[in-house]
């Protein structure tokens, strides 16, 4: 798991911004919560997969605390799945940034009914969780994802993000979060990236902008009623 270190400066700046406070919020309604796991895929997890993020094996127990928390508190968890079709439908990816081998390998461990595409098994799924698909890095990306509709017909105006990588589909799904009026918790120990500097690197950022960084255990608080600082 990452050690999150959230650089002084950066902290100190931001704490100035917020009148001295390290959160911008720390009373949240339960029911209009949602915690966003994103990509929490064999593709992405299992030992020799594809794109495997070995730190993601070690975030799961977080992930299925804040899942297990979530429901007793009466928020929804939302499972996504990073989805392909093939490498035409976003060439700007598929063909700019990765060669045609990689590109390929991808496009199929990441198509429904493959191994990859499925959700890693240790993950806590419920009868009333659900699992949306996306086809773009942030779960909010126009015409990609049903998740904005889903939220907004749920009523919900908080979300927490966990899963992988958090310095690319997790942090730009709380960039979006935020522009699109949700506050944001980002739970830093049920995230992982390929390299500490990664996953920090995106979690100052997002501090400084756009999210409360929160424990699992601090999460948990705020689902209790327990958020103060």
């Amino acid at each position: 798991m990452h050690t999150t270190i959230i650089d002084p400066a950066i902290r100190a700046r931001y704490r100035v911004l917020k009148g001295g406070r390290e959160f911008a919020y720390t009373d949240i309604d339960p029911f209009r919560t949602a915690h966003l796991v994103i990509d929490m895929q064999n593709a992405f997890i299992e030992e020799g997969a594809l794109l495997e993020v070995p730190e993601a094996r070690d975030i799961v127990d977080n992930i299925n605390a804040v899942i297990g928390g979530m429901r007793e508190a009466g928020g929804v968890n939302l499972f996504f799945r990073f989805t392909t079709t093939s490498t035409d439908h976003w060439p700007v990816y598929f063909q700019s940034f990765q060669n045609e081998e990689f590109a390929k390998s991808q496009v199929e461990a990441f198509q429904h009914g493959s191994h990859g595409h499925a959700l890693y098994p240790r993950l806590d799924i419920g009868q009333n969780d659900l699992v949306v698909d996306k086809t773009r890095f942030s779960a909010f990306t126009h015409g990609h994802s049903d998740a904005l509709n889903i939220l907004r017909a749920r009523g919900v105006d908080t979300v927490f993000i966990s899963g992988t990588l958090t310095n690319v589909c997790c942090e730009l799904t709380a960039r979006d979060a935020q522009q699109l009026g949700f506050k944001v918790i980002f739970v830093a120990d049920a995230n992982a990236a390929l390299s500490e500097a990664e996953h920090n690197s995106a979690v100052n950022a997002l501090a400084s902008w756009s999210a409360d960084i929160r424990t699992t255990e601090q999460a948990l608080a705020l689902l209790r009623g327990e958020g103060a600082e």
